[in-house]
């Protein structure tokens, strides 16, 4: 089961996706992602990852603490980013 806050985190990482690779709007190349989602296989590296981790930091009023190689080693998936972002929501809570 999807929960709000995955829903958001999959739409941030979506829309990053499609604006770094010049397709906007309608134009989808990402398609259906899941939790499961490997972000490799939607052409994130570490610069991407950056971009996404920065897209949440300014969504959610956050502060990730981890370098780009630590951050890329740990979250694998999708699934590893929501819970990621969901811990750190916890301890500002």
């Amino acid at each position: 089961m999807v929960d709000q806050l995955a829903t958001e985190i999959i739409a941030i990482i979506k829309k990053r996706v499609e604006l770094e690779s010049g397709h906007r709007g309608t134009a989808s190349i990402v398609g259906e992602l899941t939790a499961a989602t490997e972000l490799t296989s939607i052409g994130v590296d570490s610069l991407g990852l950056a971009d996404i981790l920065w897209d949440l930091e300014q969504a959610y009023d956050i502060k990730i603490e981890m370098n780009t190689a630590e951050a890329w080693s740990n979250l694998q998936n999708v699934g590893d980013v929501v819970e990621a972002i969901r811990g750190l929501r916890t301890k500002g809570a």
